[in-house]
């Protein structure tokens, strides 16, 4: 299981690499990563075991984060309208477009791997297609996938595949953003099932 202390913090230089491309098919090794970064988030997100074992709660991991300098990403989140349920882990991702269109989270960002109070906002795509290999921890089966989103879920798209550049959302900010359009999130009280 991993915890907070098994993600780097901003200054340890494999946060500033260009992680290297997967080798596929996935080694086993690989595999055990990715199941490990999902176990995280969802126990990140999970109340009793977040706070049981002092876990920040996130919606997204990436490789370099836990010190692994390879091109993989798990996401685990809803989008802005609590319409659908993103549970990814994604391997070599690409973003092969994205609309001229900015968006920001008015809140600004955070990171797991930033500890520190952040103010200042980050201008991302309002769309993006991603193009990875999609990893199914049930079927254990790799398949190419290119994903379109839109909103909250492609912000952090967006700032898992910088993890994967050596990019940290705190190089990105701004105090005012023209023209970009800030993510609002319909708020309901979703049970858990």
């Amino acid at each position: 299981m991993l915890t907070m202390k098994d993600v780097i913090r901003e200054g340890h230089a494999t946060l500033r690499l260009r992680a290297q491309e997967v080798e596929l098919p996935l080694s086993d090794e690989d595999k055990d990563t990715l199941k490990l970064m999902m176990e995280f988030l969802e126990n990140s997100q999970n109340p009793d075991i977040s706070e049981e074992y002092e876990l920040r709660p996130g919606v997204g991991l990436a490789a370099p984060q836990i010190n692994i300098s390879k091109r993989m990403i798990g996401v685990l989140t809803m989008d802005e309208k609590n319409e659908r349920i993103y549970k990814l882990l994604l391997v070599n991702p690409k973003i092969v477009s994205h609309s001229v269109q900015k968006s920001y989270l008015p809140g600004g960002e955070g990171c797991l791997s930033v500890d520190r109070e952040v103010e200042g906002l980050v201008a991302r795509h309002k769309k993006i297609t991603v193009r990875a290999h999609m990893y199914d921890i049930n079927s254990d089966e790799l398949k190419q996938v290119e994903i379109r989103v839109s909103g909250f879920v492609s912000i952090v798209l967006q700032h898992e595949i910088d993890h994967l550049n050596g990019v940290l959302f705190v190089d990105s900010l701004a105090e005012h953003l023209e023209g970009a359009e800030p993510i609002v999130f319909i708020e309901e009280n979703l049970e858990e099932n």
